[in-house]
């Protein structure tokens, strides 16, 4: 196994806008910090970023570019690469990467964020992040007043056909068998003039344009303009896992929302000297509330670390001070 060649107080797994923002924090705080990105953002097919003050509509690759000059401009490092394997030894970790590189940290903070599993339904994946939508806060404002298809079953298809009448008034459910949908449930939707299609979709309809409807089992073709998904929120927890922590799963009721590893409200995680910030513990992040995240575990991290060579300073003065410690002469 490779020795580490470098080493680093602070290793950033995951270069999104959580682990930058918590690269930044510990760069100002004159801590030596690296960042490794896999280059895999959850938001890449996405036209803009939206809901992030002084920040809004800008496309997800030049937020990250922006933020890499940030934490450069304060002497951090940022570097493209793919991390496989993290151990623990006696000074920290090591982290060992796809390319081969080795480094040494003495804390980390992994923000690998999460994977969205799609339902399998043809043509679903091909406009994930454009015509096929799931939060509404991200992409509500640019599908509004236009026909939207809520493709969902189990709790969650009463909840997100409500929520994204907010914005759009020609909102209609297809319900999936089993969905269960109540009386008390469908007089609600009708109440707020959404449509209940008891038949599953089979397929998403595009054209030039993009989405242009939705097929559905009994071979109906209603159209669209967008499709809203339930999504399984699956966080890249491997890493962390390997370190000897759990992943746990949120639910909805009796439908699972996805996966994220817990920590305290700062990052901490269980395992002593590794945080984590964004999607990987919290699945309905978004990303200003990522990068908000990613700040204050950077700055927790930057206190522990002050602690610790507080503890250190203390005890080589102690030692000093019994060294040249001298026994009277009577």
């Amino acid at each position: 196994m490779n020795e580490p060649v470098r080493s680093f107080e602070v290793v950033v797994v995951g270069g999104g806008a959580a682990g930058l923002a918590g690269a930044l924090a510990l760069a100002r705080a004159r801590r030596s910090v690296l960042v490794i990105d896999a280059g895999e953002p959850r938001n890449a097919p996405a036209a803009g970023v939206h809901a992030y003050l002084g920040m809004e509509g800008i496309p997800p690759a030049d937020l990250v570019a922006k933020g890499r000059q940030e934490v450069a401009s304060y002497g951090g490092v940022v570097e493209s690469g793919r991390v496989v394997a993290v151990r623990r030894i006696d000074q920290g970790f090591v982290v060992e990467c796809e390319d081969g590189a080795v480094v040494a940290a003495q804390r980390l903070l992994v923000t690998t964020g999460l994977v969205d599993e799609l339902p399998d339904i043809s043509g679903l994946a091909e406009h994930w992040g454009s015509g096929v939508l799931h939060c509404p806060y991200c992409h509500g404002w640019e599908v509004r007043d236009q026909p939207l298809a809520v493709v969902a079953s189990g709790p969650v298809a009463v909840h997100a056909s409500l929520l994204w009448r907010q914005w759009s008034d020609q909102v209609t459910l297809f319900a999936h068998p089993g969905t269960g949908l109540g009386e008390v449930e469908r007089q609600k939707l009708a109440a707020r003039g959404i449509t209940v299609i008891d038949s599953p979709v089979r397929a998403v309809e595009s054209g030039p344009g993009g989405v242009s409807g939705v097929r559905t089992q009994d071979g109906a073709v209603v159209a669209v303009n967008a499709v809203v998904v339930p999504t399984l929120m699956r966080s890249r927890s491997e890493l962390l896992v390997d370190l000897g922590l759990e992943v746990s799963e949120q639910w909805m009721g009796e439908h699972l929302m996805g996966t994220y590893v817990e920590s305290d409200p700062m990052g901490a995680t269980a395992v002593p000297g590794v945080w984590v910030a964004g999607n990987v513990t919290s699945v309905s992040e978004q990303v200003i509330g990522a990068a908000a995240a990613g700040n204050k575990a950077g700055a927790m991290i930057n206190a522990d670390l002050v602690m610790a060579e507080a503890e250190q300073a203390l005890a080589r003065a102690g030692q000093d001070e019994q060294v040249v410690q001298v026994e009277p002469v009577w």
